[in-house]
């Protein structure tokens, strides 16, 4: 009897396994086919979020219009597990409503209005869904998704990625616990290290040992022998917190790829003069290769 068991569990994690490889393979097949992606340039903080509602879908076509290299957004698990693009813990400073995100399901956040706070003319903007910012989406623009939350919503973004077949260009900036969930459920899916210890010298370190994709700092930079061994390592360099023309030409020199900011206009003008161009979007969707079934 107990070699019976034995046998089924050896045939399930068998089985397991087999799925796995055959949904990494998948993975790999599609990006193979996939434009190139920028390896420097202006990262839209919430979109463009100086002239539009921040996390919202005007926000993000102005940010694609314009050009930009990296788009950044926020990402929080509602109620009923639907997956809303809003960054502050409440809907209160964004919205016409009051209350935790936590508690509003899909439907319920979709009757506030996300625009009339900024201006007037942007009356009718409604918070979007991860699914519906997904797919507005250049194919070579760098997506940059904060996760605002752990282990579930690790798990819940890596399978809405994988889904719309965007592995190759959408990273996941969040902690170890939703790092680790979402590599359950994708092992090649991108992400970059907000875990973010004491020291910059752990920082770089942890980064590179769990082998990221991105690295984002926040307000101080790593060394030049820091930002050196980053970039041996393939890890590229965010930079959060930054809206002066004459700093971002100093982080650029510093070895910064993404600065991230809220005056997209201006800082691409920025970019502009250091012969970083503005990025001309793709939005052909090559086959989806077999990636749209997440485990």
């Amino acid at each position: 009897m107990r070699s019976v068991r034995s046998l089924a569990a050896s045939i399930v994690m068998s089985a397991a396994f087999i799925a796995l490889a055959a949904l990494s393979a998948a993975v790999i097949r599609a990006e193979s086919t996939q434009p190139t992606l920028p390896s420097r340039g202006i990262s839209a903080h919430r979109g463009a979020c100086s002239t539009h509602p921040e996390n919202t879908l005007a926000a993000f076509r102005e940010a694609i219009h314009l050009g930009v290299h990296q788009i950044e957004l926020d990402v929080q698990l509602l109620a009923d597990g639907g997956l809303a693009v809003i960054h502050d813990s409440t809907v209160d400073r964004t919205t016409d409503g009051r209350g935790r995100v936590a508690q509003f399901t899909v439907e319920k956040i979709k009757k506030l209005d996300a625009g009339a706070w900024k201006d007037p003319k942007f009356a009718g903007q409604r918070v979007p869904l991860l699914a519906e910012a997904l797919e507005i989406m250049p194919r070579n623009v760098w997506i940059n998704v904060h996760l605002k939350g752990g282990k579930e919503l690790g798990a819940a973004v890596a399978r809405e990625i994988v889904r719309q077949n965007r592995t190759h260009q959408t990273f996941m900036a969040c902690n170890r616990e939703a790092a680790d969930a979402a590599r359950e459920v994708c092992p090649t899916i991108l992400i970059c290290n907000m875990q973010r210890p004491k020291t910059v010298a752990q920082y770089v370190h942890e980064t590179m040992e769990r082998r990221c994709r991105f690295i984002q700092f926040a307000h101080k930079l790593g060394t030049p022998d820091e930002i050196r061994r980053l970039k041996e390592a393939g890890v590229s360099i965010n930079f959060y917190g930054v809206n002066d023309a004459d700093e971002i030409s100093r982080l650029f020199d510093a070895g910064v790829d993404f600065p991230l900011v809220d005056d997209v206009a201006e800082m691409l003008r920025v970019t502009g003069r250091l012969d970083i161009e503005p990025l001309k979007p793709v939005v052909e969707a090559p086959p989806n290769e077999g990636v749209s079934e997440p485990r």
